[in-house]
């Protein structure tokens, strides 16, 4: 029995890959010495903002690295879906647990 018809596991990747895999490279690349600047200049200031600002570049760097060297960028739109939405529940759980732990902090100096 032979098929004549060719399944596709996945979706087509752009015949481009190797300049998208580069520029992605370039990109974080560029984010992590902009990450790194950050934690330097933002050394002996502990604030929220800093914890923010990591959290929303590390979320960042995560995109491009799902997107392009994991290939979810090029999968169907349900299970980049499947994927995606919890991990956004994850991300608001750790922003909570930061807001969380920035107003019992509050709460110590002032008692």
């Amino acid at each position: 029995m032979q098929h004549t018809e060719e399944h596709l596991e996945h979706t087509e990747t752009p015949h481009d890959m190797k300049s998208q895999i580069w520029k992605t490279f370039w990109i974080l690349f560029a984010l992590t010495i902009v990450d790194i600047a950050l934690y330097f200049m933002l050394l002996s200031n502990h604030s929220i903002l800093k914890n923010w600002v990591f959290i929303i570049l590390g979320v960042v760097k995560a995109y491009y690295i799902v997107g392009v060297f994991m290939h979810m960028k090029f999968e169907r739109k349900v299970l980049m879906y499947t994927i995606i939405l919890p991990m956004l529940f994850v991300v608001f759980l750790v922003a909570l647990m930061i807001i969380e732990g920035n107003f019992t902090n509050m709460l110590r100096w002032v008692k």
